[in-house]
């Protein structure tokens, strides 16, 4: 029967054929002696990008009207989907009237309406309409939240929706109400318009709400400005995004006029950028700026404490690496002097590797530059007419470096990498009368390490790698005596225990002969725990003086280094780090915990540091943090973090969070506690309060929620 209603319909004059052929499929087909055409029983028409299914249509020769019988379902190519009682359309289903009808939008914004008019297949216009993207059960409860209009126009190109006396409504209870409303679809992913406001409230500034407003400038160029008004501040914040071709920029920023400094207008400048210059380079800049030393604290757009703006041009290939960079610092810090401290820096790198095929293995040369400047132009260790001590010392340095690596694999497994290189320092030290003005040295330099990885694989499918480690490596010349600018604070750990040098930067080398003595096992089981442990220790042939006592690195032997990690394949994980004299008397404790579950993810963390002068420490350091996520139900998830200061027995910051989310609402719900004490920051709590309605492009997500009218 289908197939001879197809045929019927290829036969019949429709008017739609002039334009798209239609398609017509229907259980039961018949021509009355009104000459109408009469389609029943699972009825679907295709015309164009619209597709139709009824209980009954009605076709007209003459007028070329269709008359619906429902229930309705009209599908669109764009995701538009209509749902009606009945409907009268034209032939190619472009204009018509449908009753008792809803849109759905992306499978999550509906419109409910009494009628709807579908005009030029563009605009939907809708007559006494409720809207939300709220799962609307049949047991006559309302919605969390709907907006009800007099009249929703929806323009199907731009994708906007219209509203006339528009009425906000949570539950049934009217909230606030508007004469003209206009809200992007779900689909639009840039339109100019208000964001989702939000509610802040801290103890320093009072409450306060944020109400951003979005400004598509073009579709490469956005502007979002947000106006933030309390009982103690009227802020401005701004961002501005652009796109190019070969890159893209963004600012954020705000301006201030607050009770916590009245007589100043404050406010706060960020800017990043990345381009693709020719010949494979990139440029990236960042620009950091602020008023006052507090600002960023106490607004909680930054917890940075120092600032760096900086310009970069690097490439990156196979073998070769160019970098170039200038940087701008700024202190934020009560106990740093922007006059004294190195704001102006210089750096550039360049390294290259090549393969000779006479010599074998692999030479590798670096070119690296460096200079930093301080805005003082006092020598170093004077005193202004204030007593200060100023320092205005400014070091240039250049450092190039030759190496030729190598490496054997023995018939027995023994692997034996060798290394053997100079490398050549300039140094340039300005006003200061210690040191002496140029200095220079060619500095020659080898290394043997020897690796011997055994491997054993039980019945039960686990894995062991047992690896012992063995470096010999010989520094020579001495030290120049040059000020220790770059590399005051060292770390030894598992990334450097096989370095020539274990000083961050190359203003300060270790000397003489050195052996590294290290031993790695690993386990790997598929079905269970898999664990790392790397044990090591460095030998020398003579202490280093510029070693911190709590580096580990200071004596004739360094203290013992013990890493490790447990994963149990299954959200657990244990991560620790610890260096000890031979007396077990410790100078650094890492340790991180991990464990995620089904409903949420726990961990914690604690470091202890010796008190050590040279790293500017003169009490011990002993910190506890703890954060934690838990999904209480399949709508509210709760977080916490806390931060403990163990050695003064004080909290340091503690927060906690909650958040509702289905599949029309996303509520968020958080408090900060911040404990900290300074001249520049007062200790403050924040509050923070957002809702989002989903369905609509400015806070839709990425995330689908289905929810049961069962529940």
């Amino acid at each position: 029967m289908r197939f001879l209603a197809l045929l019927i319909l290829s036969l019949l004059p429709l008017r739609a054929a002039a334009q798209d052929a239609a398609l017509l499929v229907a259980d039961q087909l018949y021509i009355t002696r009104d000459r109408e055409l009469v389609a029943s029983g699972n009825v679907e028409a295709f015309q164009n990008d619209v597709r139709l299914r009824a209980t009954a249509i009605r076709y007209n020769q003459d007028t070329g009207a269709l008359s619906i019988e429902g229930p309705i379902t009209l599908t669109e190519d764009n995701g538009t989907v209509i749902l009606a009682n009945s409907a009268e359309l034209d032939a190619d289903m472009r204009n018509g009237i449908l009753k008792g009808a809803r849109l759905v939008l992306d499978q999550q914004l509906q419109l409910a309406a009494v009628q709807i008019d579908r005009v030029d297949d563009r605009y939907n216009q809708l007559y006494k309409t409720a809207v939300t993207s709220c799962r609307v059960c049949g047991d006559g409860k309302p919605p969390l939240w709907q907006i009800r209009a007099k009249r929703v126009i929806h323009d199907e190109v731009e994708q906007q929706l219209y509203f006339d006396e528009a009425q906000f409504r949570i539950r049934n209870v009217p909230v606030f109400w508007l004469p003209r409303l206009r809200l992007p679809g779900p689909k639009v992913e840039r339109a100019t318009g208000f964001l989702t406001p939000s509610i802040r409230s801290t103890s320093a500034l009072g409450t306060g709400l944020k109400l951003p407003y979005f400004i598509k400038l073009s579709d490469k160029r956005d502007l979002t400005l947000t106006p933030y008004l309390s009982s103690s501040t009227t802020t401005l914040e701004f961002r501005y995004r652009q796109a190019y071709r070969n890159g893209r920029v963004e600012f954020v920023g705000a301006i201030t006029k607050d009770d916590l400094l009245a007589s100043q207008t404050r406010g706060y400048l960020f800017g990043t950028g990345l381009f693709a210059l020719p010949g494979d380079f990139k440029l990236n800049f960042a620009i950091e700026t602020v008023s006052d030393d507090g600002y960023l604290d106490a607004y909680g757009y930054s917890d940075s404490d120092r600032l760096k703006s900086e310009l970069t041009v690097s490439r990156a290939r196979r073998d070769e690496y160019i970098r170039g960079s200038f940087y701008n610092f700024k202190s934020l810090r009560e106990d740093e002097d922007n006059d004294t401290i190195p704001t102006l820096v210089l750096d550039a790198e360049y390294e290259r590797r090549f393969f000779p095929s006479a010599l074998g293995g692999e030479i590798r040369a670096t070119l690296a530059a460096h200079s930093h400047n301080r805005i003082s132009d006092l020598p170093f260790d004077t005193t202004r007419d204030d007593d200060s001590v100023a320092d205005g010392r400014d070091v240039t340095r250049l450092n190039a470096e030759v190496n030729w690596l190598r490496s054997f694999v023995l018939n027995q497994g023994l692997r034996v990498d060798t290394q053997l290189g100079a490398t050549f320092n300039a140094f340039k030290i300005l006003q200061d009368n210690e040191y002496q003005t140029e200095q220079a040295e060619l500095t020659p330099q080898a290394a043997v390490t020897l690796r011997y990885p055994l491997a054993k694989k039980t019945a039960a499918g686990i894995s062991h790698v047992l690896e012992p480690v063995v470096q010999l490596s010989w520094v020579g010349g001495d030290r120049l005596n040059v000020p220790n600018e770059e590399s005051p604070l060292v770390e030894f750990d598992t990334g450097n225990l096989l370095s020539l040098s274990r000083f961050p930067s190359a203003d300060r080398r270790e000397r003489g002969l050195t052996a590294a003595v290290g031993l790695g096992w690993s386990r790997f089981n598929p079905k269970g725990w898999d664990a790392q442990l790397t044990v090591g220790q460095i030998f020398r042939s003579e202490s280093d003086t510029d070693f911190t006592t709590t580096s580990g690195l200071n004596g004739l032997s360094s203290d013992f280094l013990i890493a490790g990690q447990l994963s149990s394949g299954k959200g657990t994980i244990l991560t620790a780090r610890t260096l000890f004299e031979g007396d077990f008397d410790m100078s650094k404790i890492e340790l991180r915990g991990e464990y995620t579950f089904k409903r949420g993810t726990f961990g914690g963390s604690y470091v202890w540091l010796e008190e050590d002068t040279e790293e500017f420490r003169d009490l011990p350091i002993s910190e506890l943090s703890i954060d934690a996520t838990f999904k209480v139900n399949p709508l509210w998830t709760a977080s916490a973090d806390w931060r403990y200061n163990v050695s003064d027995d004080v909290s340091a910051t503690a927060g906690i969070g909650l958040r509702y989310e289905n599949e029309c609402v996303t509520i968020d719900f958080d408090v900060e506690r911040k404990f900290s004490l300074s001249t520049s920051v007062e200790p403050s709590t924040d509050f923070g309060f957002n809702v989002g309605l989903r369905g609509f492009s400015a806070n839709t997500g990425t995330e689908r929620y289905v929810r049961s009218c069962s529940k």
